[in-house]
């Protein structure tokens, strides 16, 4: 218990709570504390029924099943896994920037939620985050299943046909990498490589929330692929299984 209370603890700030908060409304619906209908983005409560907590508890909650929980625990991996990367690496030291990166996604998240329909926004939060690491890590090595070894650039799409094909799904994997690519041309490819002007930023609240710590990495800079994707991946941590880990980085 001491060991996971030590792991637990050294989580990025919003990482931690993220998956602490992932974790708990899914427990919550799963006992029935809340109802499950009470927990997921529906049009109609939202709009005409004011009841906005559903634009946050649709990212927390997700319902468990035997034939769902498996896919759950994949989700809080890359959770963790990716965005403690992110956090710990190109935004170490900066948690507005990460913050506001959390927050365009979630909006995005949102509004294409309500467009389409879509009651759960985990799987498009989540794949999100992992877009924008593997596209600011293009050229690490990432391994899959089966030993399957790959640039960390294609991981999202081999997620996105793995999960079209296994599970018969791939919209919200879509809606991830639609999200994810975004961010990522508005704050990096189009302002860095493409000349542009910088259309998205984070703003300065944010900054006050959460000022700036010291920290050897700049944002706003072009990334440095390999050497993010070595110094910026999270502690590895013996559970005392064996077997292959999904998209986990060399």
């Amino acid at each position: 218990m001491s060991d996971l209370g030590t792991w637990y603890r050294s989580i990025p700030t919003f990482t931690r709570y993220w998956l602490t908060l992932t974790v708990g409304f899914t427990l919550i619906g799963r006992f029935g504390v809340f109802k499950p209908y009470q927990l997921v983005l529906l049009y109609e409560p939202v709009i005409h029924k004011f009841q906005i907590w559903r634009l946050l508890t649709a990212v927390f909650y997700y319902p468990l099943s035997p034939a769902t929980g498996f896919h759950f625990l994949i989700n809080c991996y890359f959770l963790y896994s990716y965005s403690d990367r992110l956090e710990r690496g190109k935004f170490d030291g900066r948690p507005a920037d990460y913050l506001f990166l959390l927050t365009f996604n979630w909006l995005c998240s949102v509004i294409l939620a309500i467009l389409l329909e879509v009651p759960l926004l985990m799987d498009p939060m989540v794949l999100s985050v992992l877009y924008i690491w593997c596209q600011l890590n293009k050229d690490v090595m990432v391994n899959f299943w089966f030993g399957s070894r790959f640039k960390a650039m294609y991981l999202p799409w081999v997620l996105l046909a793995f999960n079209a094909i296994v599970m018969g799904g791939g919209i919200m994997e879509l809606l991830g990498i639609v999200v994810g690519h975004l961010y990522f041309f508005l704050m990096f490819k189009y302002p860095q490589e493409l000349n542009g002007p910088q259309l998205i930023s984070t703003p300065e609240i944010f900054y006050s929330w959460f000022p700036n710590q010291n920290s050897s990495h700049g944002f706003g800079a072009a990334p440095t692929r390999r050497t993010e994707g070595e110094s910026s991946g999270p502690r590895r941590h013996d559970w005392g299984g064996r077997g292959h880990v999904l998209g986990r980085a060399d």
